[in-house]
């Protein structure tokens, strides 16, 4: 009887702790947006190298772009600070889903394999994609046309997706800019990116060895913020932009990056 009444106790304890575990994993998601509110801060992950999205004003220094622009105005409307945690885009995730950080402010595409992994805010912007050539590439006019080329792209990214299903030879390069570099270098053939971003590349560093070769319409992006599957915070941050699109914040911060407006 004794040893029956220990082990009853026993699997009681096991039963009891494991429920306790449980909770406060499925708390920890759930009330994800109260410890935001608690702190005071929502940790955001973004590039810093990625204008016009994220990237640092070249007389302050200071970190702007669209997206952190807008993510400023939803912390705004969240009542919390905005603490931008800047990180290659390749590590993003990973610390979206070890918990370094809330959400992500990078230009993030919604796609089928993303969705089943991250929940998603409504989005923010619309994305186009284009190719970079050299000025001098007559051969690649169309995605189809990099099939077993070389081309210089986020392994992560939506474009590196793009690219090896055309059956393109991805050489790792999760930095916009190292990657144009990697072109001009003659070391890659091309690089896919986004259309905002490449043309803002190409206004402010003058280049006359590079070209648009190609948009890619079909492959339009939605831009939104992903977060950790069941916490709850994509509702908080789409309230936030429906209400910054509302108030007309939205089409003001696009048209001071791109001249139009994105959000739409």
């Amino acid at each position: 009887m004794k040893k029956l009444a220990i082990a009853m106790i026993s699997i009681m304890l096991i039963v009891v702790l494991s429920a306790c575990g449980q909770s406060s994993s499925n708390g920890s998601n759930k009330d994800l947006f109260d410890q935001i509110k608690n702190k005071g801060t929502m940790v955001v992950a973004t590039e810093g190298t990625y204008a016009p999205y994220s990237y640092h004003d070249p007389k302050t220094n200071k970190l702007i772009g669209y997206d952190v622009d807008v993510t400023r105005a939803v912390a705004k409307k969240l009542g919390v600070k905005v603490q931008f945690k800047e990180t290659a885009w390749d590590s993003q995730f990973a610390g979206l889903n070890s918990k370094r950080f809330d959400t992500m402010a990078n230009e993030v595409g919604i796609n089928p394999d993303r969705e089943k992994k991250y929940d998603f805010s409504t989005p923010y912007g619309t994305s186009k994609s284009v190719i970079v050539t050299r000025a001098n590439n007559t051969k690649i006019k169309s995605l189809d046309d990099l099939k077993g080329v070389k081309v210089a792209q986020g392994l992560t990214s939506n474009y590196g997706e793009m690219t090896r299903k055309a059956g393109a030879q991805i050489v790792g390069q999760d930095d916009f800019s190292k990657a144009i570099k990697l072109v001009q270098q003659k070391r890659v053939e091309a690089t896919v990116n986004d259309q905002g971003a490449v043309l803002d590349y190409l206004k402010t560093t003058k280049s006359k060895d590079l070209k648009v070769a190609a948009v890619i319409d079909a492959n339009a992006a939605k831009i939104a913020y992903p977060v950790r599957k069941g916490s709850g915070l994509d509702k908080h941050l789409s309230q936030a932009l429906k209400e910054l699109k509302e108030d007309g914040t939205l089409a003001k911060i696009s048209k001071k990056y791109f001249n139009k407006d994105i959000s739409e």
